[in-house]
């Protein structure tokens, strides 16, 4: 069946209350169409039938209530209150006759006087004061009346270039054909009625995240987004969709769903767009961004813009720590397994190998679903690094003892790549007065002894070797390539906690850990994985061996004349036999097989992360603004270690914006103390002189923060 476009709405209107669904009202009939098919038609005096509807349809789990009811043109309160009678009293107890009611006080002359008010370009409140007051009509009534107008008016614009869209009743490409007509109309309408101007506004919710908006379209992060598209509605689309995401992740939502909490009053005037888009509309723009393959560019632009302020003198080399962080998966699908080491066990999820540089702020990220060892990634993380800051730039990496192979190492020395790391046991032990030099890291006392060059073996060659003795007398080993000094080195690898703090902040506050995209791909039948039944195998050999050790333990205790000795005895033999069976399988079961030959084939699956790196990209960029501004804020704080906390306070304040002439003032409303309202007042007075502006507006109006006092 064919709907009729939207183009029509002087005559009927489109409602959508899902994405394969939607009710479309004539003056004489409403018709509501799910998947394309008609399910049911009803008239003006038809209360019944469309109660019926309504309320079978709200019955699905992936029908929103609020949508469906304006859908019908009602309240989500008159929706929920016919749901609950439904649910007592059964449907036929649903209402079947309109209530009674004066009539309206808008006569089509008062209409025409009101339209002609709003051509001119009163709001409703001015038509309220020049004619709802003399009238007796009610200012809630004006302003239905003023979004009718809007309504029709809107309509006649896009009947300028009328579009039909055929839907069919059964195939995929039908509801992709929906979603993308439907996406193309919202964004057409967010990007004609707004632009990104500024407006003004009261008591604007959440209003303390365009700071954050300002300083990621400081750092770079809103043109190199935007200026891989060329079409001004679909560059308006992207704009909003980044700006709902900041904000939520400013908010503290940690995931694209989170933009559901942007959903007030006041959120066309904070996203300057027609209103707050839903998590689902955001989804799908972020989703054709990726599609066009403009997602690994975005995050590779990033990415040398952060090299760019790492880099340093060429004198002294360029720090940046390297480790892997595991996101654990506890979803319904088989995906492979790696060693998480806050659960000190292997679990199923994905890991992260992750690039900070000193100050601990993150600079790009690189996903491995195979959960590849450290060895694999750190050559080719080097080049990269090479690559970005250039060939006269020294690179030192640090990394923890998953690195620290002699093979891996003898390779980035061999590159010209400095590096420091924990040297592996066993290493010999020192005696104390062995350690004759001291040097004092954050209050800390530290025993030093750089013996003579360590050999890695097999012709390798030698490379420094740093023995540290803690204050509590444990021995520590250094190896490194770097001709720095040893007290500098011993202080780069002290710092590696910052990485580790920054996977802690990073998973708690922007949501590192989250999963962002659901969809699943199969692995190649050719891909070779680690065998589960050699797995299953040890295992069982490991558990023989368990019983053997109990058994021999308990015959050992047990008396000659004892009558459990028998069953000791016994016990013994019985795994002794286990584990000879099992040996003689191990030669015929090997480490690691083709996916098509084990019992995974079929099951095994991983969830591309393109769409993950996007959003991945964000929250680096928000990890990077959040460190900038506590830099500004914590010298002013009488608690500097709370800068991060006040921030994420200051994210979330409401506020009040003004436009005067060249500038925008926005006063912001904390939730502070007096001491942190001081230094809000201090970081304020920094961020203004940066003088930056909000994305994607036409104007590049500065913005001028200011707190409410």
């Amino acid at each position: 069946m064919t709907i009729p476009s939207p183009a029509t709405r002087s005559e009927e209107t489109v409602r959508w209350f899902s994405i394969t669904g939607c009710v479309v009202h004539r003056e004489d009939e409403a018709d509501v169409f799910v998947s394309g098919t008609l399910i049911g038609r009803f008239g003006p005096d038809d209360i019944k039938t469309r109660n019926l509807l309504m309320v079978g349809l709200a019955e699905g789990n992936r029908i929103r209530k609020g949508r469906l009811a304006a859908a019908f043109e009602m309240s989500p309160e008159s929706l929920r209150l016919l749901c609950r009678k439904a649910e007592a009293e059964g449907p036929d107890a649903l209402p079947g006759r309109k209530r009674g009611g004066r009539d309206t006080k808008i006569t089509p002359a008062r209409r025409d006087r009101l339209h002609r008010l709003f051509k001119e370009g009163q709001n409703a409140h001015a038509a309220h004061l020049s004619l709802g007051k003399r009238t007796g009509v009610s200012y809630r009534t004006i302003c239905r009346v003023r979004q009718a107008w809007i309504d029709e008016r809107d309509g006649q614009a896009r009947s300028a270039e009328p579009r039909q869209l055929e839907l069919v009743e059964d195939g995929d490409a039908s509801r992709e054909d929906r979603a993308a007509a439907f996406t193309e109309e919202r964004i057409a309408r967010d990007g004609e009625r707004q632009g990104g101007s500024l407006r003004r506004g009261k008591t604007v919710q959440h209003l303390g995240g365009w700071l954050l908006l300002g300083m990621l379209g400081r750092l770079g992060l809103y043109d190199a987004a935007l200026g891989q598209w060329d079409d001004p509605r679909d560059r308006e689309a992207l704009r909003v969709s980044l700006d709902a995401v900041a904000l939520a992740l400013g908010l503290g939502q940690r995931c694209v769903e989170g933009v559901r909490r942007l959903e007030t009053a006041s959120a066309g005037v904070l996203l300057r767009s027609g209103g707050a888009p839903s998590e689902s509309w955001v989804r799908r723009v972020l989703k054709r961004y990726v599609d066009e393959a403009a997602g690994a560019r975005l995050h590779l632009a990033m990415t040398v813009a952060y090299l760019e302020r790492a880099g340093t003198e060429a004198a002294s080399p360029a720090v940046f720590y390297v480790d892997n962080h595991m996101r654990p998966y506890a979803g319904k699908h088989t995906v492979r397994r790696g060693w998480r080491m806050q659960d000190k066990r292997v679990k199923p999820g994905a890991t992260d190998y992750y690039v900070h540089d000193e100050d601990g702020r993150p600079v790009f990220r690189v996903e491995s679903p195979q959960n590849d060892p450290l060895t694999r990634w750190l050559s080719p993380i080097a080049r990269f690094l090479r690559q970005g800051l250039g060939d006269g730039q020294r690179i030192l990496l640090a990394f923890d003892r998953a690195g620290a192979f002699p093979e891996q190492l003898a390779g980035l020395r061999d590159e010209g790549f400095e590096f420091v790391t924990y040297e592996r046991r066993p290493y010999p032990a020192l005696a104390p007065s062995a350690f004759d030099e001291a040097v004092e890291v954050d209050g800390e006392v530290i025993g030093v002894h750089e013996a003579a060059l360590t050999n890695l073996g097999r012709g390798r060659g030698r490379v420094r070797r740093i023995a540290l003795r803690m204050a509590d007398g444990y021995q520590v080993n250094l190896l490194a390539t770097s001709r720095e000094p040893a007290r500098r080195l011993i202080e780069v690898m002290l710092g590696r906690w910052v990485q580790e703090n920054g996977f802690k902040h990073g998973t708690e506050r922007w949501g590192i850990n989250q999963l962002d995209r659901r969809q699943v791909e199969h692995y190649a039948p050719e891909t070779i994985i680690p065998n589960p039944a050699r797995r299953r195998l040890d295992h069982a050999l490991m558990l023989a061996r368990h019983r053997e050790g109990y058994a021999r333990s308990d015959l050992a205790r047990r008396a000659e004349d004892d009558p459990r000795r028998d069953r000791a005895q016994r016990e013994l033999e019985a795994a002794l036999a286990d584990q000879r069976e099992l040996l003689a399988l191990r030669p015929r079961v090997p480490t690691h097989a083709a996916l098509e030959e084990t019992e995974l084939a079929g099951q095994l699956v991983y969830h591309p992360g393109e769409y993950k790196a996007v959003i991945d990209t964000l929250r680096i960029a928000c990890a990077n603004v959040e460190s900038e501004l506590a830099c500004l804020l914590a010298p002013h704080l009488r608690k500097p270690a709370e800068a991060k906390k006040v921030l994420a306070n200051l994210f979330a304040a409401p506020g009040e914006v003004r436009i005067n002439g060249r500038t925008a003032t926005v006063s912001i409303a904390p939730a502070a103390r007096k001491d942190e309202r001081e230094a809000i007042e201090a970081l304020f007075a920094a961020v203004n002189r940066l003088e930056v502006t909000l994305p994607g507006d036409p104007d590049q109006r500065p913005l001028q923060f200011k707190s409410q006092l």
